[in-house]
């Protein structure tokens, strides 16, 4: 097994441990920390690894911050315009 699927996989429990603390900014910093240290270890890892395990290391990584990729995929619609504006509740 290579370093970086082991450091994945560590990333993964780690992600998952954070998630079960509770927090006062619903998680947003260690999603961000998370982020910071996930993209380029999946770089190493596709790297060593190949692009279908690399794949399989992205959707897990997806699957735990689902929602900073939710509000990503937003961001993007609205600014391709995309996306209809939501109204205003009455």
């Amino acid at each position: 097994m290579s370093w970086s699927l082991v450091l994945a996989l560590v990333w993964l429990i780690a992600a998952n441990m954070l998630a079960m603390i509770p927090s006062r900014d619903n998680h947003w910093r260690r999603a961000y920390v998370l982020i910071a240290i996930g993209i380029p270890l999946l770089g190493w890892l596709t790297w060593e690894n190949g692009p279908w395990i690399g794949l399989a290391a992205l959707a897990a990584g997806v699957s735990v911050l689902r929602w900073p990729v939710r509000y990503l995929g937003r961001w993007i619609s609205q600014k391709l315009g995309l996306a209809k504006p939501v109204p205003p509740a009455e």
